[in-house]
């Protein structure tokens, strides 16, 4: 057989593969947390027009309120609408660890296809720079930068984004390498491909599910981290709704037996972060099955 055809009949495998993995079922409970983090970004969208109040409207006649017909969740210690504040706080809650795992996710793959594709000093390079900023926990990164450059979400974000590139790195350039070994790469370069042709075109499809699967929990830990953040007042400030800051604000509520708005914000937390690594579980699976 010619290495023109080889390489044909690998690449017509491989893509029969990327297309199995397209297709294939996610289970029911992938399906169950696609719905529920479909009604979060839904909320976070539409946000204005589901807010029944001002999230920012302060009423301090009307604090810790009960639910009622003008407040379905109650109120909080300024007597601002929980509800309103709860759904203009999904933003907050999904827009942050988005633009973490998107930075991660992309500096990340770069790094590690190109540490796999020149090999030798610079691979040993990559992976010792990676190592040792993997040794530092995203959490106390993210509370150093705020410490250095003021707190807010921009500060946490970037610190969160250098924090995962590790992660990201090391787990694609585990895969990337195994790709790299595979015959057909070879044929490649014998019929004389560019070296970053063969990186975009072959390798990088062929290890996309994990890096979604990968980037799908990274996202899940990036909502904890930062909704930590706004806890101990390091992340969104306010009157900027935000779950993580609601949590620490209604603290002093659920001391004065008024728990509503740290239990809402918290229950909103646990339930998109379980959705989140419940695809990201499955997802690995899909991947693990087509490996």
């Amino acid at each position: 057989m010619s290495a023109t055809a080889a390489v044909r009949r690998t690449g017509a495998r491989k893509a029969g593969r990327r297309t199995t993995l397209r297709t294939s079922g996610i289970g029911m409970s992938g399906w169950v947390a696609v719905t529920l983090l479909g009604l979060v970004v839904c909320c976070a969208l539409l946000a204005p027009l589901l807010s029944p109040h001002d999230p920012n409207t302060v009423d301090l006649s009307g604090a810790y309120q009960s639910s009622s017909g003008t407040h379905l969740l109650g109120t909080d210690a300024s007597g601002r609408d929980l509800l309103a504040r709860l759904v203009h706080g999904s933003r907050t809650a999904l827009v942050g660890p988005f633009l973490v795992v998107v930075i991660s996710t992309l500096l990340g793959t770069v790094l590690a296809l190109a540490a796999v594709w020149f090999g030798g000093w610079f691979d040993q390079m990559v992976v010792r720079v990676v190592d040792a900023v993997f040794a530092f926990p995203g959490l106390l990164l993210a509370i150093l930068a705020t410490a250095l450059f003021g707190s807010g979400l921009p500060a946490a974000v970037v610190a969160l984004s250098i924090a995962y590139i590790p992660y990201i790195a090391r787990i694609v350039r585990s895969a990337a390498l195994r790709e790299r070994n595979l015959p057909y790469i070879a044929a490649l370069q014998v019929q004389g491909v560019h070296g970053m042709r063969i990186a975009l075109r072959h390798i990088l499809p062929n290890v996309g599910g994990l890096i979604v699967a990968n980037a799908t929990l990274a996202f899940g830990f990036a909502l904890m981290d930062l909704a930590g953040l706004s806890f101990i007042g390091l992340g969104v400030q306010p009157p900027t709704s935000d779950w993580g800051a609601m949590v620490g604000t209604g603290m002093a509520g659920v001391l004065q037996q008024h728990p509503q708005e740290a239990l809402y914000a918290s229950a909103l937390i646990v339930i998109t972060v379980g959705a989140v690594n419940m695809l990201g579980d499955r997802l690995t699976e899909r991947w693990e099955a087509r490996s």
